[in-house]
């Protein structure tokens, strides 16, 4: 079975550094395109960053980027968010996706495989 599975997050304070995991199972997933989201209460999910698995080439949201780093290692088939100066708005459900495919894209809907999602909370 096709799995992906979170750990990592937790409850830190703002400016701290967490450092999030996806392991995959199943397929091996280091022919696509993975990447990670994040959902806030009453909110949508929303894209965070990505990384290309023919190029490793990686995308992330304008609020992330500079802050967050995305990486991969297909050798252990699990995909890294390495996330620093954590801010109170990052506070949410964070979840890793894979894709049948190369390339990433930043929509949700372009996402086939999901993990179960780990909570990080930041707080002020």
């Amino acid at each position: 079975q096709d799995q992906l599975v979170e750990s990592g997050g937790g409850l830190v304070q703002a400016g701290d550094s967490l450092r999030l995991s996806c392991a995959a199972s199943g397929r091996t997933f280091s022919r696509y395109a993975m990447g990670w989201f994040r959902q806030a209460p009453g909110k949508e999910r929303e894209f965070v960053a990505a990384i290309n698995w023919s190029s490793g080439s990686t995308y992330y949201a304008d609020s992330v980027k500079g802050r967050f780093t995305i990486s991969r290692d297909n050798a252990k088939n699990t995909m890294y968010l390495q996330m620093n100066k954590l801010k109170p708005e990052d506070t949410a459900v964070y979840y890793c996706a894979a894709r049948n495919s190369a390339g990433w894209r930043l929509s949700a809907s372009e996402y086939a495989y999901w993990g179960q999602g780990t909570q990080v909370t930041v707080s002020s």
